[in-house]
C-alpha cells in the first residue's frame, strides 16, 4: 500500500482499501466510513515530526482502524440488543448497475459504498457468519484471511501475540468454513428469478418448491420499518408471508440486482427501495432469505443510477 500524503490522489488509495477492511469488520458502510475518518484524524492530528518519524503510515492507520473497529465490536453487542428485532449488515449495490462510476465526483470523493470491493467476502451469508465471531476472532480472521496481513501486524491491533492471533484466525475459519456458497453465481441467479417469479404471481406453491423445507427468513426493520422481528421458519411458512406482503403492497416492482456481489431482489414502490432481499442458496433451492427495511440502511439504493 502506498504512503499517506496531504492530498486527495496520495490518501485516496489508502482510503479504500481501509473502508473495505473496516466494511468487512463492521458490517456498516456509516460505520465503516466514521472508522476511517477517525484514523484519518488521529493520523493528522500527530505533530509533523512524529509523523515523520512513522516509517509506514500505510500499517500504522491499518492498525489503528483496527483497533477503533475493535472498540466498535466490543460495544456493538450491547447496542444491538436494543435494537428492535433482528440487526443485519448493510446491503451493498453494484456501483456497476445504474450509471454511477464509483468514481470522485465534482463535489468530494466518492461514496464509501462505491469504494466497497464486491466479492465473496462481503455477500451476506458471509457477513452473518462474521457476525457470530468474537471481536478478536473476526479482526484476526479478516486482516489476514481476506487481506492478507501477516499476523505480526494483526499483533500489534490485538495487543496479542502473532501466535494468539493466529490461533484466533484457525478458531474463526472453522466458523467461516461453512458459509461460502457452494453454488455458481448463474445457478443462484436462475433460482432468485424464479423466487421473483413466483412472488410476483403469488404462487405459494412455487415458492414453497423454491425453498428449502428448513429454510429461515430473517428480516431487519430496525423499528423504522414493519419487519417480523423474529425469523420465520420453514419453507411453507416463507411462502405465505410473502405473498402476504405482496397483497398488502399493490404496486410492489421486483427487480434483479446485485445485493453483496450476489444475485438479489430489490422491492420498490412508488419509485422508493422498500426492501433489499439477499438469499443463500444449496442443492438448488433457497436456504436462507435475509431481508433488509429499514430504511437507514437503504439509503445507497435510494440514488438516481442504482435500483432502476
Amino acid at each position: 500500500m502506498g504512503s499517506v500524503g496531504t492530498g486527495t490522489d496520495g490518501t485516496v488509495g489508502e482510503r479504500r482499501q481501509l473502508i473495505n477492511v473496516a466494511y468487512r469488520l463492521l458490517g456498516s458502510v456509516t460505520e465503516a466510513e466514521d472508522a476511517v475518518q477517525d484514523a484519518y484524524a488521529r493520523w493528522y492530528g500527530l505533530p509533523r515530526s512524529r509523523r515523520e518519524e512513522i516509517l509506514s503510515p500505510s500499517a500504522w492507520l491499518t492498525t489503528v482502524t483496527g483497533r477503533i473497529c475493535l472498540d466498535l465490536l466490543g460495544s456493538a453487542r450491547a447496542r444491538r440488543e436494543r435494537y428492535v428485532g433482528a440487526w443485519l449488515p448493510e446491503p451493498l449495490p453494484d456501483r456497476t448497475e445504474g450509471d454511477h462510476t464509483g468514481g470522485a465526483g465534482p463535489t468530494g470523493p466518492a461514496d464509501p459504498a462505491d469504494q466497497i470491493v464486491l466479492d465473496e467476502s462481503v455477500t451476506m451469508a458471509f457477513l452473518v457468519v462474521l457476525e457470530s465471531m468474537t471481536p478478536a476472532e473476526r479482526v484476526a480472521f479478516v486482516l489476514h484471511d481476506v487481506f492478507r496481513y501477516p499476523f505480526a501486524e494483526i499483533a500489534g491491533v490485538l495487543g496479542r501475540t502473532p501466535a494468539a492471533c493466529k490461533q484466533l484466525a484457525a478458531s474463526a475459519r472453522r466458523r467461516a468454513g461453512a458459509a461460502r456458497p457452494p453454488v455458481t453465481t448463474a445457478d443462484r441467479a436462475g433460482v432468485v428469478r424464479h423466487v421473483k417469479e413466483a412472488w410476483q404471481t403469488k404462487d405459494i406453491a412455487a415458492l414453497v418448491g423454491l425453498l428449502d423445507p428448513a429454510a429461515v427468513m430473517t428480516a431487519d426493520g430496525g423499528g423504522l420499518a414493519g419487519a417480523a422481528l423474529r425469523p420465520l421458519e420453514g419453507g411453507a411458512r416463507i411462502a405465505q408471508y410473502m405473498v402476504a406482503i405482496a397483497d398488502k403492497a399493490p404496486g410492489l416492482e421486483l427487480l434483479e440486482r446485485s445485493v453483496n456481489g450476489a444475485p438479489g431482489l430489490v422491492a420498490r414502490r412508488a419509485g422508493v427501495v422498500m426492501t433489499v432481499a439477499a438469499f443463500d442458496v444449496r442443492d438448488g433451492r433457497v436456504a436462507r432469505i435475509w431481508a433488509v427495511r429499514n430504511p437507514e440502511k437503504l439509503r445507497p439504493w435510494g440514488r438516481a443510477g442504482y435500483a432502476l
